[in-house]
């Protein structure tokens, strides 16, 4: 009732304290090496970087996927704007215009967007036009 968290309280485990019991948590955790630290601590970074790779990739996914259901949205708007006769001639300049934009992509985009470069503080990449060197 009363004492249901009483640091000094003995603990029903052998009569320790919850002080003495966490002291010795610390003193078997404190065995590491600081080289299996050091190791400890280069996993963690690498994971992390991992971690925020596969972020990044979710998120350029998704933000592709809303791209071309925002094209077909604006497809399906200028269909109903137009006469039906039109319609065809209206989603024909629809799809070219995101056939262009794919082909404009692969050719110069990922070079200008991602290309790897020897200096890294360039504005933009220099390397992999039409995809050179992806495969």
């Amino acid at each position: 009732s009363a004492r249901l968290f009483d640091p000094s309280s003995p603990s029903t485990r052998g009569g320790q304290s919850h002080t003495s019991v966490a002291r010795t948590r610390v003193a078997a955790m404190s065995t590491i090496t600081r080289a299996e630290f050091e190791a400890l601590q280069a996993q963690v970074a690498l994971q992390k970087a991992n971690y925020d790779e596969s972020l990044d990739t979710m998120w350029m996914l998704i933000a592709t996927s809303l791209v071309f259901m925002m094209h077909s949205g604006f497809s399906l708007l200028e269909a109903g704007s137009v006469r039906f006769k039109n319609t065809q001639n209206i989603l024909a300049k629809n799809l070219l215009v995101v056939t262009l934009g794919f082909l404009c992509w692969y050719a110069l985009g990922y070079a200008l967007a991602l290309g790897a470069v020897d200096n890294p503080n360039r504005f933009m990449g220099g390397t992999g036009f039409f995809m050179g060197g992806f495969w």
